[in-house]
């Protein structure tokens, strides 16, 4: 497994790097469980379906993008 100094984009978007990320990083693993349930809630109460939408993808997003971007701070 590569340090995370020398993750590359496509190597943090595969499933082993984001389980050992997040079982490593148990504050940010709790963070994001409350983003990807409740993005979706926030965008319908907000903007309805269309904002349900909107908080589906940023929850994907973020989910997935999470690794790369702490690594790449750290």
């Amino acid at each position: 497994m590569n340090s995370p100094s020398d993750l590359s984009f496509t190597e943090s978007l595969k499933s082993t790097q984001r389980q050992h990320f997040y079982e490593g990083n148990r504050p940010i693993a709790i963070v994001m469980i409350l983003i990807v349930f409740l993005a979706p809630l926030v965008g319908v109460m907000m903007r309805g379906v269309s904002g349900a939408v909107w908080g589906v993808v940023l929850s994907v997003f973020a989910y997935y993008l999470t690794p790369y971007v702490v690594f790449k701070w750290r």
